[in-house]
């Protein structure tokens, strides 16, 4: 049985640099690599769809924005739990942390059964109060519709994901959401498309031939396996985690309390910023499908580089929020940026790639070649922007740790609202269109690395040295 890593943070070793950094890398890997397989599996779909025209692309992208505004909303719910079940095994108090389990389940269940009811409500209304055109309604209504009924299953993967990533495994969460995607891949070819032949052979397999309806269920599918794999691993497989029999403490009020109020700031970081993308898609909307599919297919071939950082942020949660738990105050800091600059190096990297394959990233997303073209620009523009994109991600990932999240909800509204929408609405996109949008973009995302680096520098960590004895 491998050494968990992260315990010398918690039984008071001395953590020297090389050692941060293996431990870094034990908890991010895994994280990265469960991303990137989220975000193939969004690649994927695209892909699949993609080659169906750029109506089926767009009915698709206008709803996307929607459904990450709500996404993040149901993620945001668990985050507050997930920090105080870190600070609590962190402290030696694994009672205490499965105590957390079961009272944070509940409490997200019954938040996400309000937000399917309300999505199921708006999915007749969506596609016309967002300006798409009148061709994509009646796809983009259904695929949106299939979405919002799948909301409980996401919710699960996430908050039951999220707890155990928290306790130090980040492994399984991986291991469960790569399975995903190549589930994903069988799911989306037998659903999409009226008949499937396999490669390298005579052999035609029938299909359903269900177009984008067939890509929201064949994801709906996938993540069920997922989420209930994790929620039975969470609650009868975790070492730390499982159901004891006759252990009947529970969550506390104040420790209630103290969930939602780390998670409501994430919660409003997450509508401003999915509020955002959906104001985005209405700007881009009246410039017709290609530059909607365009946009759309871009975030999701641009995802595939930012999705590291987000995997270093995810470790980041853990390691300085266990650091908390173990009153290792000495350490948090130093922690706290070892993994920040990790973060930028990968990202910087990211971006070189991008840059270099953005032809064939979008290439391999749409056959339509003003798609293609248009996407390369702007992908290549956003390139620019990977190394202080990924500085917010992973600061952003450390403030979680400490439980800071109001400040960070604020500043993201700040960029968000009075940078990027600003300027795309009133001096780029009136000039250059989708590419203007792009660039009002690459503006606020260094804006924001920037930012949240002098917040991390002289206000987050300087208060935790602060504590130290």
């Amino acid at each position: 049985m491998k050494k968990d890593p992260l315990t010398p943070i918690r039984d008071g070793s001395d953590v020297t640099g090389r050692e941060a950094l293996r431990i870094i890398t034990r908890l991010s890997v895994p994280a990265i690599l469960a991303m990137l397989a989220s975000v193939l599996m969004q690649y994927i779909d695209a892909s699949m769809v993609g080659s169906l025209g750029a109506n089926a692309s767009a009915a698709i992208g206008l709803v996307s924005s929607t459904t990450w505004l709500i996404g993040w909303i149901v993620q945001a719910a668990g985050v507050g739990f997930t920090v105080l079940i870190a600070h609590a095994i962190g402290a030696g108090n694994e009672i205490k942390a499965r105590a957390i389990v079961k009272g944070g389940l509940a409490f997200v269940m019954i938040l996400c059964g309000f937000f399917t009811v309300l999505s199921v409500v708006l999915a007749p209304h969506l596609p016309r109060i967002l300006g798409g055109e009148e061709a994509i309604y009646r796809e983009a209504y259904l695929y949106f519709l299939i979405w919002a009924l799948s909301l409980p299953l996401m919710q699960i993967r996430f908050t039951a994901g999220g707890m155990l990533e928290c306790s130090g495994n980040i492994r399984l969460p991986s291991i469960l959401n790569i399975l995903m995607c190549v589930l994903n891949v069988v799911f989306n070819a037998v659903l999409i498309f009226p008949q499937i032949t396999v490669p390298g052979t005579a052999l035609v397999i029938p299909g359903a031939g269900l177009g984008v309806v067939g890509a929201a269920l064949a994801t709906t599918a996938a993540s069920a396996v997922a989420a209930l794999s994790m929620l039975g691993y969470l609650l009868f497989g975790s070492e730390a985690l499982r159901l004891r029999r006759g252990e009947k403490e529970k969550m506390s009020r104040k420790e209630l309390g103290r969930a939602v109020k780390i998670s409501l700031p994430v919660a409003l970081q997450s509508a401003v910023t999915g509020g955002a993308y959906v104001a985005a898609t209405g700007l881009v909307a009246p410039l017709g499908s290609v530059a909607v599919a365009a946009n759309s297919l871009s975030i999701t071939a641009e995802s595939v580089c930012y999705m590291p950082s987000a995997g270093i942020a995810t470790a980041a949660t853990t390691i300085v929020g266990q650091s908390i738990g173990a009153k290792r105050h000495d350490l948090t800091g130093r922690l706290g940026w070892t993994v920040v600059f990790f973060g930028i190096a990968v990202q910087t990297v990211s971006g070189a790639l991008l840059y270099i394959f953005a032809p064939q990233m979008i290439g391999l997303l749409s056959p339509v070649p003003e798609i293609r073209a248009l996407g390369t620009q702007v992908l290549r523009l956003e390139a620019f922007a990977e190394p202080l994109y990924g500085a917010s991600q992973v600061a952003l990932g450390v403030l979680r740790g400490l439980g800071d999240t109001f400040v960070p909800s604020i500043l993201n509204f700040a960029t968000m609202w009075l940078i990027r929408l600003p300027l795309a609405a009133f001096v780029f996109i009136p000039r250059s269109g989708l590419y203007g949008y792009w660039t009002a973009m690459v503006i606020e995302l260094v804006c924001r690395g920037l930012i949240f680096l002098c917040y991390l520098r002289f206000r987050a960590l300087r208060r935790v040295r602060g504590k130290e004895v």
